[in-house]
């Protein structure tokens, strides 16, 4: 059972209990009235200590959606976190008054931190270069939902794979499932942290690291674009010229195979040109709705909905 269960990085699940979300999420959008107002009377704070679009409205969406109701911050300008107060009593307060909590902080280990001082579950919303893990259920729900099943592919990632927290984590998930090679593209300043090169390693998951993206284009089932990340750089200059090391466009695309699909957690900046939002390969837009889906399901889920049977 999910109920009353924190979410802190992907492994918190086990792969029966995502396929349970997924099959959960699918339901919902099938038809979206299922579950409608299974959690009435209940609260969800949204606890933001950095900024974001999708993931905090689409937790507020999937919420309202099941006709429960929000309450929290979008920014820490907002909270006593200004004022000087610690992490730890933040989140009981918010526990005090909410039946869940969301967090997303800059800090790694913060949500873990969160989740020994809260009396409700924590569900981590990215916790600074650390992790992500519901953008990791989006990801592999899209996966599934577009290519049919989550096993024997080929997973490129480029773009920042250093600070990328959806890349650390969506790795770290696809290693559980069979028969899956990663690719790893990028500069050698933005090379993927060795703690994860040693995860895999030690999984027997077959890997490759390269730089050159249009080379590694015919091998890709799956294309996952990362922006580099202007808040992880404590060097502007450095920013600068690495901004642009990556873009993916129609010359680039036509060397992908037909059925391949390109991924992005957005935001993106200039890492996807906009002539490829008309490709049918690219899936980034359906991925964030599949977002709100899986969050419906987890929410659901983890607060122990009447009509969600385990």
């Amino acid at each position: 059972m999910l109920k009353g269960r924190s979410l802190i990085e992907p492994e918190d699940f086990s792969l029966s209990e995502m396929e349970f979300l997924f099959s959960l999420a699918e339901m919902i959008e099938k038809d979206e009235k299922y579950l409608r107002n299974s959690l009435k009377g209940r609260l969800l704070a949204t606890l933001f200590f950095e900024p974001s679009t999708r993931t905090r409205l689409s937790f507020e969406a999937a919420m309202l959606r099941l006709g429960g109701s929000c309450l929290g911050f979008a920014e820490p300008g907002s909270s006593s976190a200004v004022k000087g107060e610690s992490l730890a009593d933040t989140i009981r307060m918010a526990a005090s008054y909410a039946d869940a909590i969301v967090m997303r902080n800059p800090k790694e280990g913060a949500a873990l931190l969160a989740s020994r001082y809260s009396v409700v579950p924590v569900i981590n919303a990215g916790d600074g270069g650390h992790h992500h893990p519901t953008q990791t259920l989006t990801d592999l729900l899209t996966i599934r939902q577009l290519l049919g099943k989550i096993e024997n592919f080929t997973v490129g990632f480029c773009g920042d794979l250093k600070f990328g927290r959806t890349v650390h984590s969506l790795a770290k998930a696809l290693a559980r499932f069979p028969d899956i090679k990663m690719i790893f593209i990028s500069p050698q300043e933005l090379i993927l942290p060795e703690y994860i090169k040693n995860m895999l390693k030690n999984q027997n998951i077959i890997f490759d690291e390269r730089e050159n993206l249009e080379k590694s284009m015919p091998e890709l089932d799956v294309l996952y674009m990362t922006r580099v990340q202007r808040e992880r750089f404590f060097n502007e200059d450095d920013y600068i010229r690495l901004k642009d090391t990556y873009v993916l466009n129609k010359e680039k695309m036509s060397a992908g195979k037909e059925k391949m699909i390109v991924l992005h957690p957005l935001p993106r900046v200039n890492e996807i040109s906009v002539e490829i939002d008309s490709d049918p390969r690219a899936a980034y837009f359906k991925q964030a709705k599949y977002g709100m889906y899986v969050r419906m399901a987890l929410l659901a889920s983890v607060l122990g909905a009447e009509d969600v049977k385990y």
